[in-house]
């Protein structure tokens, strides 16, 4: 019985164990190599047949709202997912990001952002600025632009002595304060010493662009790339780059250091705007998503954008796609909100937000 005869195992020889610990070992290295295969094929399973939501700050028809719809497709077919484009104009795109932000971090909403006016609206703290740009889950930069000063058909000056002789205020639209043309308008001004009035509330860029062909306003801080159709059509004229090398865009167009003298605190707002322009149109989903997921979806983003029939068809619309690294925007992010000099930083609050 059990109970009476203890049950010895048989000895089991060198060769036995050696064999056991070789298949543990070999088992444990197939799993190290299975296993992000294997999360990789869950990811893509999550994402079939279910609907993304790719968000807009701005109404239809503006910059933003192209380089979604150009991209949209694209990023579908990466994930194998449903992207659809959602506009929810509003505080110059504040509402929508604020909304992306609590949103549930399952990989299924992400944004095209203004990287400028979201770093300012959280520098500043803008109301509405709800967020913490460097901790969202960014997903990489579409694209960077320069930016032009533009006017109106029928504006009264082509030059900066012109403009500067025009005996009243310079008028210039926007959607609010940190929208990206309203702070970039208020930057030129003040490096200039223009005496201006930026008119708040349009309903997104592509509104207040029109204002300006329609004699509404004088000039308006546009990306070259949000400019351009505009300008192609004779609705608006680029006047002046405003940094310090021409868009490749509009080659034939000065710099506005080739058109007029800047003193040197003039020189160093010019330069900083035209510095963190370069932060550009940035992806993001909202905060504290799940490595794994986060990783598959920023590879995504990765094949979409770098694709080379995208690149050539965002060449052809003017809408260019310039992929930038996630990792390496969320650091250019972090530094703008986290490493302006104090001084600095009030100078700039009292220029864009007039506190």
């Amino acid at each position: 019985m059990r109970g009476d005869t203890p049950i010895i195992s048989p000895p089991r020889s060198r060769g036995a164990g050696a064999r056991s610990a070789l298949s543990a070992i070999a088992s444990i290295a197939f799993l190290a190599i299975a296993s992000p295969a294997l999360a990789q094929d869950a990811d893509a399973a999550f994402y079939a047949n279910k609907t993304v939501r790719l968000v807009v700050g701005s109404s239809a028809g503006g910059g933003y709202d192209t380089y979604a719809r150009l991209i949209q497709p694209w990023i579908g077919r990466a994930l194998g997912a449903n992207v659809v484009v959602e506009n929810v104009p509003g505080a110059g795109g504040l509402t929508a990001l604020d909304r992306v932000n609590r949103a549930d971090p399952d990989g299924l909403t992400i944004m095209i952002v203004h990287g400028v006016a979201a770093s300012f609206a959280q520098l500043f703290g803008a109301a509405g600025a709800r967020f913490d740009l460097p901790k969202m889950s960014h997903l990489g930069m579409v694209s960077n632009a320069s930016r032009v000063w533009v006017i109106g058909p029928n504006a009264p000056f082509r030059t900066v002595e012109q403009a500067r002789a025009m005996g009243r205020q310079m008028i210039w639209p926007a959607t609010s304060p940190l929208d990206g043309i309203g702070d970039g308008a208020a930057f030129t001004c003040a490096a200039l010493k223009f005496d201006c009035r930026i008119v708040m509330g349009y309903p997104g860029t592509n509104e207040a662009a029109l204002a300006v062909t329609r004699g509404e306003a004088d000039s308006i801080y546009l990306s070259d790339i949000s400019a351009l159709n505009f300008t192609k059509a004779g609705m608006n004229l680029p006047l002046f780059t405003l940094s310090r090398t021409r868009t490749n865009l509009y080659p034939d167009i000065p710099t506005i250091y080739e058109a007029t003298k800047v003193d040197d605190d003039g020189q160093w707002l010019l330069d900083y705007r035209a510095m963190i322009e370069t932060l550009g149109r940035i992806l993001v989903a909202p905060p504290n998503m799940a490595p794994g997921g986060l990783a598959f979806l920023r590879a995504a983003v990765k094949k979409a954008l770098t694709d080379p029939a995208l690149v050539a068809e965002s060449a052809r619309t003017g809408f260019l796609v310039t992929y930038g690294d996630a990792e390496e925007t969320r650091k250019s992010t972090a530094s703008v909100i986290n490493d302006l000099p104090p001084a600095r930083k009030e100078q700039i609050r009292k220029i864009v937000v007039r506190e």
